[in-house]
Formats: C-alpha cells, structure tokens, sequence
C-alpha cells in the first residue's frame, strides 16, 4: 500500500466519518491491499479481499462516495481482515 492508499485508508476509518472521499480512490486502495474488482451491470463493483466478497455500487453522477457506502465499505474491509 501506497502513501496516496495509505491517506485513503485513514480516511475511511475517519471519525466522524468524512464525506467526500472519491469512489475511484477507495478502489485503487482496495487492489493496493490486494484486492480485485470486477465490473457487474450497470454501476454495481464486486470486491474480493481477502476472501470476503462485496458489491458496491459506484456513485453516479457525482464521484464522491456518500457516508452510507462508507460504512459499508468500513464493514466490508474489518470482515476482510483490515482494519486499523
């Protein structure tokens, strides 16, 4: 994990939780952990960390990710096994 993954990370795991963190920032943190993605229909993401398995929907037509997929995310990475 990069410094830029790195700033992402401490981000999510933010209190209280920031708004505004971009969708694509968060990805590439996902694969800089590890993990892949892959794109299912529409705007729907499957993230697979660790051998724990998400689906996120990307943020459209905004790219900021709002505070409710950030607690998913937050949720999805402490199953895989990261957290801080």
């Amino acid at each position: 994990m990069n410094a830029k993954h790195r700033k992402t990370f401490d981000a999510v795991f933010s209190s209280p939780i920031l708004a505004g963190i971009l969708w694509s920032d968060i990805e590439a943190m996902i694969v800089g952990l590890g993990g892949q993605i892959t794109e299912g229909r529409g705007s729907r993401v499957v993230v697979r960390l660790n051998g724990v398995r998400a689906v996120f929907h990307r943020p459209h037509p905004q790219k900021t990710t709002v505070i409710g997929a950030l607690k998913a995310v937050r949720r999805f990475l402490k199953e895989a096994g990261v957290n801080q």
